[in-house]
């Protein structure tokens, strides 16, 4: 057999390897697509497969939280290395570490329930911001969900450096120009909550909290908070604060119910 007759052989074996190639990838990306696995353009968070909540049997959890005791006497933050930072401020700014509301009030509180939401689906967040402004992180503490989009945007003419130090996070360190483009990131994982430090401004720190479901909050100076929209049962509330650390309470939650609470911290004798 010459050699162009060896060659017409093998050309029809190697193009039915070919076709049942391409078959068996078909399958495969076919099954992949309907294996229920979330898309990047997935609307919904928490379970998938769960249901969303029952609005007519939903309750809600509000309250205040306060500080029992005088707050300590916070340092003014010195930005004298950075000219820039120092001329965005016509007074001295004060560290957030502890900032007092009115009426013995707490602000920069995440209060956020702790519980079984697996058979539940959620609607996605919109993205929270975190911004730059005046060499500040704006605001001190932000609370997201767990896969959430977080937008990190730069209102400053001078270039930053965003590093969370996450414990449970993957750990990430990005520099972001003067005039850059908003970052967006997002944390698998509940946190609650990670350091965001700046590396060309040491002063410069925030807190995010990373949340396992939607029901949360950041306290304002008021120090109220409400959880809406959550579906009967018993959970745990819990609130952090940086400088006074977590307190926690046991509420049940019954059909349309609003469930009231109040958590206090204590100031440490001055």
């Amino acid at each position: 057999m010459n050699i162009a007759d060896r060659i017409a052989k093998i050309i029809p074996v190697f193009l039915l390897a070919a076709t049942a190639l391409a078959s068996l990838t078909m399958i495969s990306c076919g099954n992949k697509q309907e294996s229920g696995e979330p898309s990047p353009a997935s609307t919904t968070f928490g379970n998938p497969a769960g249901k969303p909540v029952d609005a007519a049997t939903a309750g809600s959890v509000t309250g205040t939280i306060k500080l029992d005791g005088a707050p300590p006497a916070m340092k003014n933050i010195s930005m004298a290395a950075v000219a820039f930072c120092a001329k965005q401020h016509d007074s001295p700014v004060p560290s957030e570490d502890v900032v007092a509301g009115d009426n013995g009030t707490l602000q920069n509180v995440v209060v956020y329930l702790k519980g079984d939401f697996s058979a539940y689906s959620f609607a996605k967040p919109a993205a929270a911001e975190l911004d730059q402004k005046g060499c500040m992180y704006v605001p001190h503490v932000v609370a997201v969900m767990a896969g959430a989009p977080l937008e990190f945007q730069s209102l400053d003419s001078t270039p930053h450096n965003i590093h969370p130090v996450p414990n449970t996070n993957r750990q990430w360190n990005e520099s972001q120009p003067r005039g850059g483009a908003p970052i967006e990131k997002s944390f698998a994982q509940e946190e609650v909550a990670i350091p965001v430090k700046c590396n060309l401004h040491p002063w410069m720190r925030a807190y995010v909290a990373v949340i396992g479901n939607p029901y949360f909050q950041v306290t304002g100076k008021d120090g109220s908070f409400e959880l809406r929209n959550v579906p009967p049962g018993t959970y745990t509330l819990a609130a952090w604060h940086e400088h006074y650390g977590v307190s926690e309470q046991t509420i049940t939650i019954s059909p349309q119910q609003t469930q009231a609470a109040t958590i206090t911290f204590h100031a440490q004798p001055q």
